[in-house]
């Protein structure tokens, strides 16, 4: 891991965002472009998605909490040690006595789209939250809740979400990442009955053009927003890719155009567009700033090896926008400030 603000646990009445989702160990290889059976040594950090947005926000000065689960084991106090060394208070991380804290594998073959390999038997810990498990004083009181539609693929999880988002009563900014994975779930049907009911209940959606086929049966970006919004969505978001990041509201819509950088792992490019979304929400920017910056957010961490420990910082962030050039990584970058190796 490398070396994060390390800040003493906040108190949790500051607390500004809370997401619910997954934890994992990734292990990232060291030697890229090869198959993984090939690859020799591998770096380890804390991931999973919703765990990655709040490292993001955290990074950029806000008080994160996750709601979660792991394994009775040292993976999961892994994870627990990095939570708290980003700055993101673990409250409301709980230990399943007999599930094992999940371990995902990357295999960056190739770079821009790289494979990645789930250990999750019989299933993730997550998985096991229930409705009983929540802290709905809290979850009702954070000024922004972020959920991953991945929440939806197995119960009790699945109603436990459902009851998060009840208890939110489509509160601003209740957010929803549409958040597709194809493993956890039986079929594409199954995730469009369990994941769609949930746009009903938030005012922000994000997600791919596959995601939001699934969520809202459309892959064309105008309609997927077209239909986020018809739905009672405020802020509706379609990552396109390379043909930019779509943003509309009831009165506008713009898109934003990617930033190009030389990719390094395509992994968590998405949770640094999260994290920093979250934060232009809770500064009331305007929709088209807020993109803006999760764009540089993203295309930062695109092009870095790692996902949580590589988040960028806000001067980071400017940097990017103002030079086009990725900022190299603190910790990289000798006493003469040029970049090391």
């Amino acid at each position: 891991m490398a070396s994060p603000d390390t800040r003493t646990p906040f108190d949790l009445s500051e607390l500004e965002i809370l997401t619910f989702g997954r934890s994992s160990v990734d292990l990232y290889p060291e030697q890229h472009e090869v198959p993984l059976a090939d690859v020799q040594t591998f770096r380890k950090s804390i991931g999973g998605s919703p765990t990655n947005v709040a490292v993001a926000a955290a990074r950029l000065g806000r008080r994160a909490a996750v709601i979660n689960r792991v394994g009775d084991d040292a993976f999961g106090a892994f994870v627990r040690q990095g939570l708290r060394e980003f700055g993101v208070h673990d409250a409301f991380v709980s230990t399943d006595p007999e599930l094992l804290t999940p371990v995902v594998f990357c295999e960056l073959k190739p770079v821009e789209e790289p494979s990645l390999f789930f250990y999750r038997q019989p299933r993730g810990p997550e998985m096991a939250i229930t409705p009983d498990d929540l802290p709905l004083d809290v979850v009702r009181s954070a000024p922004l809740f972020w959920l991953a539609g991945s929440r939806f693929a197995e119960e009790p999880s699945r109603s436990a979400a459902m009851a998060a988002l009840e208890a939110r009563g489509r509160t601003a900014h209740t957010v929803v990442d549409l958040d597709y994975r194809p493993m956890f779930w039986e079929s594409p049907g199954q995730a469009t009955e369990f994941i769609s009911p949930a746009i009903d209940h938030c005012t922000v959606a994000v997600g791919n053009r596959d995601e939001c086929e699934i969520a809202v049966g459309t892959r064309v970006p105008d309609e997927a927003v077209d239909r986020l919004l018809e739905r009672g969505v405020e802020l509706a978001i379609v990552k396109q890719g390379g043909d930019g990041v779509l943003v509309a509201t009831a009165d506008s819509r713009t898109v934003i155009e990617p930033i190009p950088v030389p990719v390094v792992c395509g992994l968590g490019a998405g949770d640094a567009f999260g994290g920093s979304l979250a934060h232009g929400l809770l500064a009331g920017w305007d929709p088209a700033e807020i993109v803006r910056r999760a764009n540089a957010a993203g295309a930062i961490v695109a092009g870095r090896l790692m996902c949580s420990d590589e988040m960028p910082t806000p001067p980071e962030i400017d940097h990017l926008l103002s030079t086009g050039e990725v900022p190299p990584r603190p910790d990289l970058v000798d006493a003469d400030g040029r970049g090391g190796s």
